[in-house]
C-alpha cells in the first residue's frame, strides 16, 4: 500500500509518483487526462505527501530523463515495489529496466530473452499493464518491423513517440 504520492511538472506534462513506507516506489503514472485521474492510477490508500529526499531523487531523474536532459541515466537504480506482480510481469519489466535510452527492443526480443519465444502479445499486455512508466521503459519496446505497437499511457503512441523522439530513438535499433 503507498504511503504517499506526489504529482510532478515534466516536459510531457504532470506525472505522479507513489511510495511505501520503505521508500521503494509503488507506482509511476504519466500524465492523465486530469490531476485527479493521474493521482487516481497511483494506488488506493495513497495520500498526497512531500516526497521523502529519495523520491525527490526519482522524480529529478524522470523529468531529466523526459525532457531528454540526461539521457545517461536509465533509471535502473531506482528500487520499485513489484509486490502485487506475476513473475511473467516481473521478468518482462526486468529486461526492459535494461534498454538504454534512445534504444528500441520488439516485443518479441523480450519474449526470446526471458525464454518464451512466440509470447510476443502476452510481453505488450504486460507492458500496457506496467504501473511504472517511465521508470519500467515500456515506451522503448515496439512491434516488428520498426512499427510502433500501442502504448496505454495518456496520450496513447502520440505519448510513446514524443518520448522516444525525446531520446533520439530509432526504431528496430538494438
Amino acid at each position: 500500500m503507498p504511503a504517499g504520492f506526489a504529482l510532478f511538472d515534466t516536459a510531457v506534462g504532470r506525472c505522479g509518483i507513489a511510495w511505501g513506507a520503505d521508500g521503494a516506489v509503488t507506482a509511476v503514472r504519466l500524465p492523465e487526462e486530469s490531476d485527479q485521474a493521474t493521482a487516481q492510477h497511483l494506488g488506493e490508500g495513497a495520500e498526497p505527501a512531500a516526497p521523502p529526499p529519495a523520491i525527490e531523487r526519482v522524480i529529478t531523474a524522470v523529468v531529466d530523463l523526459v525532457s531528454g536532459t540526461n539521457l545517461d541515466d536509465d533509471l535502473a537504480w531506482v528500487p520499485l515495489d513489484m509486490q502485487g506482480l506475476t513473475d511473467f510481469q516481473r521478468s518482462v519489466y526486468d529486461v526492459a529496466r535494461r534498454i538504454p535510452p534512445g534504444v528500441t527492443r520488439t516485443y518479441g526480443e523480450i519474449a526470446t530473452e526471458i525464454g518464451l519465444p512466440g509470447s510476443a502479445r502476452a510481453v505488450g499486455r504486460a507492458l500496457g499493464e506496467n504501473p511504472f512508466p517511465p521508470v519500467v521503459p515500456c515506451h522503448r519496446v515496439t512491434a516488428a518491423n520498426g512499427r510502433t505497437g500501442g502504448f496505454s499511457a495518456g496520450g496513447g503512441v502520440t505519448t510513446k513517440m514524443r518520448l522516444l523522439s525525446t531520446e533520439q530513438a530509432v526504431l528496430g535499433l538494438w
